[in-house]
């Protein structure tokens, strides 16, 4: 059996979720264009409640406005305490 950074166990081809799931990742992005500010503040104030019925420890929300030519740019970083928190956010936006 060859060496993998992950634990295997030989028989089941099992691997250790904490090998997946090691909370290096704990941002989520959004990045969309609008027609207007109006638009793009009435998203983040929907995905801001998302992101508030999945933390356990609060959610640092960080948005930032854009000008574009199309309209504004809404960009969002959603940093949860853990990697899971962030999973069970992007999951529950598809």
């Amino acid at each position: 059996m060859s060496k993998n950074t992950a634990d295997e166990t030989p028989v089941c081809c099992c691997i250790d979720v904490g090998s997946i799931i090691d909370n290096t990742d704990c941002t989520a992005t959004y990045s969309r264009v609008f027609a207007d500010k109006a638009q793009a503040e009435e998203t983040l104030a929907a995905l801001s409640a998302k992101a508030r019925e999945v933390e356990s420890e609060p959610c640092q929300i960080v948005p930032r406005y854009t000008e574009v030519s199309e309209g504004v740019r809404l960009d969002i970083d959603f940093v949860f305490s853990c990697q899971a928190e962030t999973m069970i956010f992007q999951l529950g936006l598809r």
